[in-house]
Order: C-alpha cells, then structure tokens, then sequence
C-alpha cells in the first residue's frame, strides 16, 4: 500500500436520469449537452495534473466525460466502479418508490434483485486496493464513476461502514480528494463543482 497515494473521485456529468433523480445503474445513458459542458470544465480543472493512474467505470456516461476531461488515453475500465445495481428500482426516483413503499430509501431499504450496501462496499474495498497497489509513494490515481459508489468509496476510505456513503453528497461533474493526514485517511476535499466559476 502507499501510504500518501490520493485518490481524486470524479462522478460523471449530467444525463437525463441523474436530472430527474432516477435511479441509473445498468441502463447505459450518455451526458447531456449540460454534462459534456460540465466534462469540458473538469477538462480544464485538471489540466496539467499528472496521474500516475487512472480508473474508469465501465459505463457510457463515466467514459465519455473521463474522455472529455482529456484522461481517456490514460484510463483503463475497472468493473468494480459500476454503479450500484438498484435491481427492480432502476429508472425510477425515490418520490415514485415511495408512493408504493412510504419513507423508502435506498440506504435503508432491500434492493430488490440488486445489490446489498455491503456487497457495494466490498466492490469499494477492491476498488482502492487496486487504485494503491503500485502507485508510486505521493502519487495520485483518478476515479472517474457515479455518485453512489463513490460516496461509498469515500466512506470506506475513512474506516466508515458503507452505509454511512449517506452522508456524504456528490453532484454531477464533481471532484473530490480522499488523501491522508500523516498516515490516517482522510477526506481533503469534497464535492467540487465547476457551476458558478
């Protein structure tokens, strides 16, 4: 493991579904306009940057915004990034699930023919421990993925359980930084956006 090795997070621009709130793991969407535009601004964000890595899920609307943001050359598919198969709730939001199931929440719910928030958390597990595997000592690897898994990345990164991804919120074509403080991991920045700038 290399301790000092940071993992930048990048969640995907917007697409249709991340507009409306719909729950989008296995349906494979492209960026918007609004999510190329955003991509174009991560492009600029991280111009310059040198990663020693770069990881991509194998979804369309992660792709292409790694693309835009100039790292695709660079990135190599990583299938554990995949977002969080939501089963039967795929395609819908969590205002239209709670019509039929009051107070329902992804977070605390079954995941009807999905997947449990643990099983999500051991993909995160294998996702870092490949991200630090062979990165150079203060290197830096970047995550290009959907909102969900990296919220439970993070969390496990701090030694929280999965669950807890809750607490954390990710918007579309944002950046965040999990690094260190000596040799405890931390969270140094979160949910960076490029709307207003």
């Amino acid at each position: 493991m290399s301790v000092g090795t940071r993992l930048w997070l990048v969640r995907h621009g917007e697409t249709e579904w991340s507009l409306s709130g719909a729950h989008t793991s296995r349906t494979d969407i492209p960026l918007t306009d609004e999510g190329r535009r955003r991509a174009v601004r991560l492009r600029d964000f991280l111009k310059g940057t040198h990663f020693d890595g770069v990881l991509v899920s194998p979804m369309q609307r992660a792709r292409e915004t790694c693309e835009i943001a100039g790292l695709g050359g660079q990135a190599v598919v990583e299938e554990e990034l995949r977002e969080w198969d939501y089963g039967v709730y795929e395609g819908k939001t969590t205002k239209e699930i709670q019509v039929e199931i009051p107070g329902w929440s992804v977070w605390k719910n079954e995941i009807v023919d999905g997947e449990t928030v643990e099983h999500v958390g051991e993909r995160a597990d294998a996702v870092i421990a490949r991200a630090l595997h062979g990165a150079p000592e203060g290197g830096r690897v970047a995550l290009f993925a959907h909102a969900h898994i990296l919220r439970i990345l993070a969390a496990r990164w701090v030694g929280l359980p999965a669950v807890d991804g809750r607490l954390l919120g990710l918007g579309t074509g944002s950046v965040s930084v999990l690094g260190w403080e000596r040799e405890t991991r931390v969270i140094e920045h979160w949910n960076r956006g490029f709307d207003h700038e």
